[in-house]
């Protein structure tokens, strides 16, 4: 009697059992061994590497915020210089020294005074201009070549004009503003 619901002998018949032969368990062994030796090393040598990509992208805190307040140093520069030319009127920026209590920078000249910063983000940064005391920033539409230097602990990062473009942040190690 064969039927679908009925099982019959064949099923078992096509079952395989395991052989004491020789040679048999070979293939057996191999499949439970695990992973080779150089398996184990490429994987760990990806690691190694992963690790110190992971370190060498690590920023310095420091470099960052010198980053951010050259960034703004240089929106803030470029927005004076605009209402400089605008209005007519003489706009300087000027740090603050390091022996004043109030560390940070001033914008004189400006029409309306509230609409710019006089403090850093952060505390530590100190500015100095390059070969001046203060930076003109018009009313002229050309002006001097101007360097300044913002240095945060061990950090130094410049921001420059040629006197034709606006303000950027530009190489420490080349004295002329782009």
């Amino acid at each position: 009697m064969c039927t679908a619901l009925v099982p019959t002998a064949r099923l078992a018949a096509k079952a395989k059992t395991l052989k004491s032969a020789p040679g048999s368990n070979r293939l057996r062994r191999r499949a439970i061994r695990g992973f080779t030796l150089i398996e184990l090393l490429v994987v760990v040598s990806l690691i190694a590497i992963a690790s110190g990509l992971m370190s060498l992208a690590l920023r310095d805190p420091a470099g960052t915020q010198l980053e951010n307040e050259a960034a703004r140093l240089v929106a803030l520069l470029e927005s004076a210089r605009a209402e400089s030319r605008a209005s007519g009127i003489v706009v300087r920026w000027a740090p603050r020294s390091d022996d004043t209590s109030d560390p940070g920078f001033e914008f004189v000249g400006v029409t309306n005074i509230s609409d710019f910063p006089s403090h850093w983000l952060g505390s530590g940064v100190s500015a100095e201009i390059v070969g001046a005391r203060s930076v003109i920033l018009g009313p002229e539409p050309l002006i001097a070549p101007q360097r300044i230097v913002l240095r945060l602990e061990d950090q130094r990062l410049a921001v420059g004009t040629d006197g034709l473009g606006p303000f950027a942040v530009v190489d420490t190690e080349n004295p002329t503003p782009p």
